[in-house]
């Protein structure tokens, strides 16, 4: 990490080729969100007037909107994600090959291969994502739609504990067992393998398999600190909206979504050197 800090450069580049795929994305999203709410009778004022309180007629105001919203956020949904995932893809291969190359000009640049690694990547985080739906949804089953089937009361409570710790399992599952995903573009790179090869070299690694995976652990330790640190700072000013101005609210929480973007930029470097250190110091002990 020490390394990073001495080369603000490398966090650059990745901040470069990150905010140049997600401000467009942003503008985007914003577009097709006006769109959608322009052309839906969406009633705003029930939705301002919604209460913690009263949670039941919270819950019944946001299936209301839900039904309106969700069917042309759907149509969009259906052109718009494909698009935005192979753009992903192909713009974090030649931003990630930009950077590894900063950090080490001896690797091989391999464009193609890591575009391929990085879409099973994103397969695979899909389907993270994918998995973490079904659990909020059993989720709700149990806790909320059942009792109210039966002429109880939900158990808000434990909906939202199993949400929490749900969430917190599936983001930990993910950083224990995606090292190998992260580390095969970058022997790809420093064996000049294709994507086969270097899924193989990547999870073949032997001892090091162990490091690696503290490494990721960690980070995501790191990601769900950066998180909270977020929360916490956009909360802030809440106690003081009688004297914040709406426009001081917007600034600040854009300012906070800045810190913490560029902060997240940094420990993604992080990680990479991390792995590409950890790679060449058992190499050299190898030769010795």
């Amino acid at each position: 990490m020490s390394k990073c800090w001495r080369q603000p450069s490398w966090t650059l580049l990745e901040i470069l080729w990150r905010w140049a795929y997600g401000i467009p994305v942003l503008f985007i999203l914003w577009y097709e969100g006006t769109r959608i709410l322009k052309a839906v009778p969406l009633n705003t004022k029930a939705l301002e007037s919604m209460s913690l309180v009263d949670t039941m007629g919270a819950a019944k105001t946001l299936d209301g909107a839900m039904r309106l919203l969700l069917p042309p956020v759907l149509d969009v949904a259906k052109w718009l994600a494909p698009l935005l995932i192979v753009a992903w893809v192909v713009v974090s291969s030649l931003g990630r090959t930009a950077v590894l190359r900063r950090v080490d000009p001896r690797l091989h640049a391999r464009p193609g291969t890591f575009m391929a690694l990085q879409a099973v990547r994103v397969i695979a985080l899909l389907g993270s994502f994918a998995a973490w739906f079904a659990g909020m949804q059993w989720a709700s089953r149990l806790t909320i739609a059942a009792p109210i089937a039966a002429g109880n009361e939900p158990n808000l409570v434990g909906y939202f504990s199993l949400v929490i710790v749900g969430t917190l399992g599936i983001f930990s599952l993910w950083a224990i067992v995606s090292w190998g995903l992260s580390m095969a573009p970058l022997m790809a790179m420093l064996r000049n393998l294709g994507a086969g090869g270097s899924f193989r070299a990547a999870f073949g690694l032997g001892p090091l398999r162990s490091k690696l995976m503290e490494i990721n652990l960690v980070m995501g330790i790191v990601k769900i600190i950066l998180i909270a640190l977020a929360t916490v700072f956009s909360s802030t000013p809440l106690p003081f909206q009688a004297v914040a101005t709406p426009a001081f609210l917007a600034w600040w929480w854009a300012a906070v979504s800045v810190v913490y973007f560029v902060a997240s930029d940094f420990f993604h470097v992080a990680r990479l050197v991390a792995y590409l250190e950890l790679w060449r110091a058992s190499e050299r002990s190898s030769a010795e």
